[in-house]
């Protein structure tokens, strides 16, 4: 198994995939050979359309889908499936936990199971502009509620490396650029983001790097230079790159 190379720097990547391939039944390819390495501190961004195997890798990585082959590994030694949960935090797309609980009561017991302050608690419902609907019950909040919601609970979450599922469905332009700077935030405490986005001017907008996957497959990898340089469009977007490369 392809063990996790140093980046330019010398560090050692804080996750590596390496060859993750998922099959349903006999031939139904999610995902081939997927291999990538996450450095410390980035937002890496895995784009792709919808049934591209974003979802997939992402739960893949969680440990939360069997794989046929591949193995993930941690600073450079594999990381078992049962040991996951202790370093990364997986928020999946579409899922409203406690649905008759209020947003607060949610928040509270998120807090307590990672021992937040309440200090902690109030920064994060300052950050993701929850205040208007802490009464109110999960079932009952907007989509872009119910999502900052969810993405309340990474920012509690003491984990180093977050894995989010499309992070800004359901916000308007304005929200999503107001999502941003929360998320970009998160690397200056440390954090470490892989984002799984279909809207490509959103993923150029925040991500360092990009996972570019397709059919299950990896067609390009590195930062919007890096992805400019191999396909030779000096100027073009990641949606032009996309294009080319798929």
């Amino acid at each position: 198994m392809p063990a996790p190379q140093p980046f330019p720097d010398g560090s050692v990547p804080l996750l590596h995939v390496a060859n993750l391939t998922k099959l349903y039944g006999r031939d139904e390819l999610a995902i081939e050979r997927v291999m990538f390495s996450v450095q410390a501190g980035e937002i890496l961004g895995i784009i792709g359309p919808n049934g591209a195997g974003k979802t997939t890798v992402l739960e893949a990585i969680a440990g939360l889908l069997p794989v046929n082959s591949g193995e993930v590994f941690w600073r450079g030694e594999p990381l078992k499936i049962a040991d996951r949960r202790n370093s990364l935090f997986y928020l999946p797309d579409g899922v409203h936990p406690y649905r008759d609980q209020t947003a607060w009561q949610v928040l509270s017991f998120v807090a307590r199971v990672f021992r937040r302050s309440d200090a902690e608690v109030r920064a994060t419902i300052e950050a993701l502009g929850l205040q208007p609907v802490l009464g109110k019950r999960v079932h009952e909040l907007s989509k872009g509620y119910a999502r900052r919601l969810i993405l309340s609970l990474g920012l509690l979450a003491p984990h180093e490396l977050l894995l989010m599922d499309e992070p800004f469905d359901g916000f308007d332009l304005r929200q999503i650029r107001e999502i941003i700077g929360v998320l970009r935030g998160q690397t200056a405490y440390g954090r470490t983001l892989i984002l799984c986005i279909h809207q490509l001017a959103d993923a150029e907008r925040i991500c360092d790097r990009f996972i570019l996957l397709s059919a299950g497959r990896v067609r390009g990898i590195g930062g919007l230079a890096d992805l400019r340089a191999q396909t030779g469009l000096a100027t073009g977007s990641l949606e032009d790159i996309f294009l080319a490369l798929t």
